[in-house]
């Protein structure tokens, strides 16, 4: 392939005011040490034409902090895109000085919250190794980010010890609720993240001292911004893999339009036919962005994504019992979700105003029967639901006499309908020492619909010749289904976070909220034995956090962290039938909350984090974080026990580096404390087994046992071809390139044949229901894959 010497590349985007989003003109431009430069025009845009390479691109303008973003790599095809949004700079000289030093740090400063904020662009998402493009994988190196099981199969986000479905998503501030193929209902995670990698210019996870205009956040708010399309060219890249293929186009539509559009097919079947799994997964997903500028004030952008997700079975080259388990045990799965929203921004003579209307739906499918055989007489779960909202939300923002102000209004209206049947036990017959146990199912079909709303106000403002940072908030959430959901002193939500700037190096940072969620709206549309809502008497659950850190920045390219931080829980949902908390629930591909609940729980969770971050300097970045965390939560019982998300030590490093010739080279660590887990009731799961394929847990001993550590190494290595008017990236990413063997949760089930062909039994006859003549056994598998994913990028 002919390489053409010294190739140029394109940089575009734009520089903002952070607090007024009024576009800077007449500001500088700079790539490197001074390799290119440029100013920005009246609506605050600029262009600037450089050779290929990776550059620090900075952006300056008189009363406003300097603003410095590294790793930018520049390429022949497609332009880069690169938005600024600049901090204003206080009005004496003192204040400048303290201010510009302030603004060395390799994060933003944040007028809103100053801590427990981590931010991810667009390049350390692409390149993270076994991230393979996936948002959610890369989070998860990130302090205070733990892996579900501890075992790196699935994306559930666990932060800080929370459950999954604490967490929400904003898209260019509209609210995800689905961000993963295969999602568990009434939780999170999934097998796989649905967002493009294309589309993303950042992402800004906050771990505590949320927002006050987000609402349903009990342990993180992740907002994830979204490139604009080119407005230059008609231009796109196509990503071929042995996983997935994605295609990404975009382009101006008009003079002030602009799109950005993708599609995406996995071949996940396929590579776990290759390596022999009995699982099919395949998905389709599909994305864009439309931005249309009606006048320099007011701008509308419209956004949407969906998925469809198949999840099959198919035998398998090698029989096994491990295999045969999953079989039996695994449903099968047919989803598809869609999110679609406006929003209208239209800036005021000291800020923007924000009108966001969306819909969003998540339809789930679920079947299971007994040893796979379909037939109806041996059905044990069926699912059939549908979740769907109707969003509307208004806020105003200003920036007054160096106070940020921002309030609002939302509104909701939800709708879910849901078919269940589900073989909870098989029930056991009695013996010695014991008493028969009933065959209990869940079994019901309703729907329901209703509206939430809310309202909320933020301020914030730099005091003490910018010394101090003070924010505060508050919010309050109702709604029209739960019995006392339209009590606005009940979800009242206070938030307060401080800064203080000892000196250029050195921040110290506090703060305290408190927050709400309402129920997933699987436990709120469940209907008992006799028709009944049982679950309308729920309240939202609670959480407090209380943190305290501090932030040391030695150079404008070097970060170090460390927060400690306390939560509280109050009103958790926890099961009628066993007794446990739902934070102990939603790690398997299914659906979780369809059952009788008290709002009685209660949890903690608490612990340390350290961090540090080098952004790229002479070809070398790093990455590190090692979090201390546990995490209890109470049944009916009342007695605090380690929740399944109690994997005390967690530690990420990851490390890159830039050869010559465009060659790039990443490694990552990942090491995760055993994750607990509850032993089976021996007698009840002999019983069950034959009709669930699973065993029954012994909740009497909830969380007594706990897993070996969780460790993996990823590896991958990018080399890049720059060519007249395209570019062509190739890739190998690696994950577990050591095979590291990690044990799985045991399984319970019935010894098999030889040839794995049947169940063996004790009296050498077929194996009865009730699994009397069974021969059990627990099966400790371990999971250490070598899984390589070759591909490439072609950019035009």
């Amino acid at each position: 392939m002919p390489v053409f010497a010294q190739q140029n590349g394109l940089i575009t985007g734009s520089l903002q005011d952070v607090n007024t989003g009024k576009p800077l003109s007449g500001a500088t431009i700079s790539a490197g040490d001074s390799v290119a430069t440029t100013t920005t025009d009246t609506a605050g845009r600029f262009r600037l034409t450089i050779p290929v390479g990776t550059y620090i691109i900075s952006a300056s303008s008189v009363g406003y902090v300097t603003q410095l973003k590294y790793n930018i790599v520049v390429g022949s095809g497609s332009p880069q895109l690169v938005n600024f949004y600049l901090q204003p700079q206080a009005n004496t000289l003192k204040d400048v000085n303290i201010s510009f030093k302030r603004g060395k740090s390799a994060v933003a400063t944040d007028l809103v919250t100053p801590l427990s904020v981590q931010q991810l662009t667009t390049e350390e998402i692409r390149s993270s190794p076994g991230g393979n493009f996936d948002v959610s994988k890369v989070v998860q190196t990130l302090p205070g980010v733990g892996v579900s099981n501890g075992v790196g199969e699935r994306n559930d986000i666990i932060i800080r010890g929370g459950a999954p479905n604490e967490n929400v998503y904003y898209l260019d501030g509209i609210e995800i609720p689905v961000l993963n193929h295969f999602q568990t209902q009434g939780s999170s995670g999934g097998a796989q993240g649905i967002l493009n990698v294309s589309f993303i210019e950042s992402l800004k996870l906050t771990s505590s001292a949320f927002d006050a205009r987000y609402d349903n956040p009990l342990a993180s708010t992740f907002v994830i911004r979204q490139r604009e399309g080119n407005s230059e060219r008609f231009s796109g890249n196509a990503r071929v893999s042995f996983t997935e293929t994605a295609l990404t186009l975009e382009g101006p539509l008009s003079k002030n339009t602009t799109f950005l559009a993708s599609a995406r097919k996995s071949y996940l079947g396929f590579l776990f036919k290759l390596i022999d799994l009995p699982i099919r997964p395949n998905f389709e997903d599909f994305q864009y962005k439309v931005v249309h500028q009606f006048s320099p004030r007011t701008k509308l952008t419209a956004i949407g994504l969906g998925a469809i997700d198949r999840f099959n079975f198919a035998a398998t080259r090698e029989s096994t019992p491990e295999n045969t388990y999953v079989l039996r045990s695994t449903p099968y799965i047919n989803q598809w979700n869609y999110t679609a929203g406006f929003n209208l921004n239209h800036q005021i003579e000291n800020g923007y105003l924000n009108f966001t209307i969306s819909r969003n739906a998540f339809d789930n499918s679920l079947d299971k029967f007994e040893d796979q055989v379909q037939d109806e007489s041996r059905r044990t779960l069926r699912v059939q639901s549908r979740e769907t909202e109707n969003k509307f939300r208004f806020d105003i923002n200003e920036f007054v006499n160096g106070w940020r102000l921002a309030a609002g209004v939302s509104a909701q209206l939800v709708g879910y309908t849901g078919d269940l049947f589900n073989v909870v036990s098989a029930g056991t017959t009695g013996g010695s020492g014991s008493q028969a146990q009933p065959r209990r199912e869940i079994r019901f079909s309703n729907a329901i619909d209703f509206w939430k709303y809310g309202a909320f106000a933020q301020a914030s403002k730099n005091l003490f010749n910018e010394k101090l940072l003070v924010s505060g908030g508050l919010r309050t959430d109702l709604n029209t289904f739960t019995a006392t959901g339209n009590n606005p002193l009940k979800t009242l939500s206070p938030r307060l976070s401080l800064s203080y700037h000892l000196n250029e190096k050195w921040d110290i940072n506090a703060s305290a909220g408190t927050y709400f969620k309402i129920p997933p709206y699987t436990i709120l549309g469940y209907l008992d034995n006799s028709g009944v809502a049982v679950n309308r008497s729920s309240k939202y659950i609670q959480s407090t956090h209380y943190v305290l850190g501090t932030q040391f920045l030695p150079r404008n390219d070097l970060r170090f962290t460390v927060e400690t931080f306390y939560k509280r829980y109050r009103n958790y949902p926890v099961s009628v039938n066993n007794g446990i908390s739902l934070a102990n629930q939603g790690a398997e591909y299914a659906s979780v909350g369809s059952e009788a609940v008290l709002s009685s729980g209660d949890g903690e969770t608490y612990g340390a984090e350290f961090f540090v971050q080098q952004k790229l300097v002479n070809k070398l970045f790093y990455v590190a974080s090692y979090t201390y965390v546990i995490s209890k939560f109470s049944g009916l019982d009342g007695n605090l026990v380690s929740s399944s998300w109690d994997n005390r030590h967690l530690l990420s490093v990851t490390l890159g580096y830039k050869l010559k010739r465009n060659w790039d080279l990443g490694l990552k660590y990942r090491y995760s404390g055993g994750s607990p887990y509850t032993p089976f009731d021996l007698q009840r799961s002999q019983a069950s087994y034959y009709a669930l394929g699973t065993g029954v847990a012994d909740y009497s001993r909830l969380n007594t046992e706990r897993l070996p550590a969780f460790s993996q190494i990823d590896f991958r290595v990018d080399k890049r071809f720059n060519f007249r008017k395209t570019a062509l990236n190739i890739y190998l990413d690696i994950q577990n390139i050591a095979k590291g063997q990690n044990e799985n949760f045991p399984k319970y089930t019935f010894r098999r044949t030889e040839d794995n062909s049947a169940f063996l039994t004790t009296d050498g006859t077929a194996l009865r229901a009730d699994g009397s003549n069974a021969i059990p056994t627990i099966l400790n598998t371990t999971s250490g894959n070598l899984i390589p994913s070759f591909g490439f990028i072609f950019e035009f």
